[in-house]
């Protein structure tokens, strides 16, 4: 493995490993897999503030609800797993392993079985310890995050379990649309880009426009879910309203056009990603409407059939800091003029008054799903960069879905492309993370791609 890179936990599990005969009829072949929905209401009822900018807003009501939904497939033999969808703009390591323990407790699903994705939507609530050094500290705040945070945790193993609860025979089919409002935000100014997309110019860094597209319908062939993903940041609004940004807009959109079904959203790898321009309503419901519209126009195309059968696999992957964060730099920082720095450094300060050490590495969640022979998922942990999306699928092939912001907010995740680069997504930045360092080490990007590769290995042999 390059880099020095070593897997801290390798778990696979294979599940339906006897494929259905080609040769049968597609109906026979596809009517074996099960599936089960759920969705549950996630909009506070308390004033928990709104996540992301760096800043103190206060909620003063709602655009619309926020959502979490759960879809659960079970294959032939039995195999389970469940894919956790949600309108938060983070879900911190603290909150997901906690909520993992009781799966394995309460449901039997191992980690390897169960992803939890957020749509990394800045207009959502606060969660536990994610970005906490974005705010100021109050305690009545604390108080609030903490009960939410509690709460959201009991009501996502509650949705998990009503999803399994309500697996009926089902049939997935596989599509993909095109929706070209992301920018990448690292290589085009954002007051420039109205003015370029008027004259037609191109814009600059690479882009994933694909909208991958899974269709699960029962045995009557009526809808049940319709998930669907896009690679760019859900920032396009940034006042004190609840709303699921231009996801929320595009899954109400699907919603309203297929009654009864449940449309979920993933945030593929957005992470250097922008919907540009913004800071409008009427853009968000602009980029929604475009983004429901690419999963209709991909409905409307013909569709792969995924045949049954599951494998699954996941890893903890160790990512090196480049340095450690000293006493002596946190004494620094603590008179940082950067209201962020300055929170994170007393913090830190604190930690290591209390004994605690810092560790040289982070464990990253690394996922992968094989879907039959046609589907393969990798789930990646927080906020990956679109180049990690076009090497995966590249090297895969079609059907291959890369999707960030999986169980743990860690930080940006630059490939090394991007850490050459610097700048925000690759550069000194790791302290608003709340990370024991500024920076990541400059092989991360191997460190991923080689434990990625194993375990997709693992699941085809």
């Amino acid at each position: 493995m390059t880099g020095g890179a070593r897997l801290w936990l390798v778990v696979v599990g294979l599940l339906g490993a006897a494929w259905s005969p080609a040769a049968q009829p597609a109906t026979a072949r596809t009517a074996t897999w099960k599936a089960g929905v759920a969705k549950a209401v996630i909009t506070p009822e308390t004033p928990v503030w709104l996540a992301g900018y760096g800043i103190k807003r206060v909620p003063e009501g709602k655009l619309h609800d926020l959502w979490m939904k759960a879809l659960a497939l079970e294959d032939p033999a039995g195999g389970r797993v469940v894919l956790v969808t949600s309108d938060f703009q983070g879900v911190p390591k603290e909150m997901s392993d906690r909520v993992f323990a009781r799966l394995r407790k309460e449901l039997n699903l191992e980690r390897r079985q169960v992803m939890i994705t957020f749509s990394h939507n800045h207009c959502g609530p606060r969660l536990g310890l994610d970005l906490v050094d974005y705010y100021p500290v109050e305690a009545e705040q604390v108080k609030l995050v903490d009960e939410y945070t509690a709460l959201m945790e009991d009501r996502m193993v509650a949705l998990v379990a009503e999803a399994l609860r309500k697996l009926v025979p089902a049939t997935l089919r596989l599509g993909s649309g095109r929706c070209t409002f992301a920018v990448n935000r690292r290589n085009n100014r954002e007051a420039d880009v109205p003015e370029m997309i008027a004259k037609g110019l191109p814009l600059k860094g690479p882009v994933d426009h694909t909208v991958p597209v899974l269709l699960v319908e029962d045995g009557g062939r009526k809808t049940v879910a319709i998930l669907f993903g896009y690679a760019c940041h859900p920032t396009t609004l940034s006042f004190n309203l609840w709303c699921g940004d231009y996801p929320g807009f595009a899954q109400i959109a699907l919603e309203k056009n297929h009654p009864g079904a449940l449309a979920m959203f993933v945030n593929t790898c957005g992470g250097d990603q922008n919907p540009l321009p913004r800071r409008k309503v009427e853009l968000c419901e602009k980029y929604g409407q475009q983004l429901a519209q690419a999963v209709e126009e991909a409905l409307k195309q013909p569709l792969t059939t995924v045949t049954p059968g599951l494998r699954t696999a996941f890893a903890y992957v160790e990512l090196a800091y480049e340095k450690v964060v000293t006493r002596a730099e946190l004494q620094a920082f603590t008179k940082d003029t950067h209201a962020i720095r300055q929170r994170w450094a007393v913090r830190m300060l604190a930690k290591l008054d209390a004994g605690e050490t810092f560790a040289p590495t982070y464990p990253y969640p690394l996922h992968a799903w094989r879907l039959g022979k046609e589907m393969l998922v990798i789930g990646m942990g927080a906020e990956t960069v679109v180049d990690y999306a076009l090497r995966f699928k590249a090297k895969y092939g079609p059907g291959t879905w890369v999707c960030g912001y999986v169980d743990d907010m860690i930080a940006y995740i630059p490939s090394r492309r991007v850490w050459l680069e610097g700048g925000y997504e690759g550069g000194y930045h790791l302290y608003e993370y709340g990370r024991p360092a500024l920076r990541w080490a400059g092989d991360v990007e191997d460190r991923i791609v080689a434990a990625a590769t194993r375990l997709v290995q693992a699941l085809d042999r």
